[in-house]
């Protein structure tokens, strides 16, 4: 019977380069995917997935793909060791993909776990000390193995028992991505997309949106989280959130997005966004909205035009006349960025 080994596969660069590290050894490698609501190069017809699912299939691995949900959401709340320079909880995170690699991996009978991981790549979670905090509360202290840096750091149990030749792993260490690149060129790796753990959470514009959800909702669902990718974004009150669409597509995914409760306004005679108000008081809030509409059409700034708007799950519509709020009104509006107090 093969060795086998579990490998968190991104589809990035340092993932699929581990793989085949770990592929050359003779070891038969099973990727396993993650994917959360935040993940940053995500999109529909391409993303971290289909790029896993991509690398995959052409060095001939299983895959298993899991997607992080309702549980990630819960944790982002208040995760043990804190966010980074946004709302990134990268040290919980990883913590979160060892745990279920560790199941998978106890699953299918499978050796050890590898990632692409480089000491010193990333800021929180790929330093010494926090690999050996992430490994500890894991459960898989000696079983995470990362082959581009492994000769950097201490044997895991798969070296000492001879599973892995160390002296074929690598001591990769730092930002600089020049000796992935050149070992790209030596194994025949192209078309390689964006490097492992893009997370939107790190960005200041859109986890700004994500603090103003979680401040205000008492639950946080998947697709809340799925909205915060699109439209603007701005906080009435603490009890009423608009989101306008920017373009035809998001006016299109924001009136899918409708559930009963929720307000939606367009506007008459002219082109402008769709917007999405959720909230208890949202209907006390229509003649405010409809002037934030109004802001972003086609219509006269100067005068009043009509908007209308109806509650979802409802049919009945009704209508009023708005003129564009102010740039100046605006801006207390808008959900700001998020600043670490």
């Amino acid at each position: 019977m093969s060795t086998k080994a579990i490998g968190l596969l991104s589809g990035g660069l340092d993932s699929t380069l581990a793989v085949k590290v770990i592929q050359e050894q003779g070891i038969e490698v099973i990727a396993l995917n993650f994917m959360s609501p935040f993940c940053a190069c995500t999109s529909k017809n391409a993303g971290c997935k289909s790029e896993a699912v991509k690398v995959s299939n052409e060095f001939g691995l299983k895959i298993k793909c899991l997607y992080h949900g309702e549980e990630y959401l819960e944790m982002l709340r208040k995760p043990r060791h804190g966010y980074g320079r946004a709302l990134n909880p990268c040290i919980d995170c990883r913590i979160m993909m060892f745990k279920k690699a560790g199941e998978y991996m106890r699953e299918v009978g499978a050796s050890f776990v590898f990632t692409g991981e480089v000491i010193g790549q990333r800021p929180m979670s790929q330093r010494r000390d926090t690999m050996r905090v992430i490994e500890k509360e894991s459960g898989l202290e000696g079983y995470i193995l990362r082959p581009l840096c492994a000769r950097l750091m201490p044997e895991t149990i798969p070296e000492k028992e001879g599973i892995v030749d160390r002296e074929k792993l690598l001591k990769i260490n730092g930002r600089s991505r020049k000796e992935q690149i050149r070992l790209a060129g030596e194994y025949h790796i192209e078309d390689f997309p964006c490097s492992s753990g893009g997370c939107l959470l790190t960005e200041k514009g859109f986890a700004g949106k994500v603090k103003d959800l979680l401040d205000h909702s008492g639950v946080f669902r998947v697709q809340d989280a799925r909205l915060l990718r699109i439209g603007r974004h701005f906080r009435l009150s603490d009890h009423c959130r608009v989101i306008l669409g920017r373009d035809e597509t998001e006016n299109t995914a924001l009136e899918k997005s409708v559930e009963p409760g929720d307000l939606k306004f367009i506007l008459a005679g002219h082109n402008g966004p769709f917007g999405l108000a959720r909230g208890t008081d949202s209907a006390s809030w229509a003649p405010l909205i409809s002037r934030i509409v109004v802001r972003y059409s086609s219509a006269p700034k100067d005068e009043a035009v009509e908007v209308k708007f109806s509650r979802g799950g409802e049919g009945s519509e009704e209508s009023l006349m708005a003129q564009a709020i102010s740039e100046s009104q605006l801006d207390g509006l808008r959900i700001k960025s998020f600043e670490h107090r």
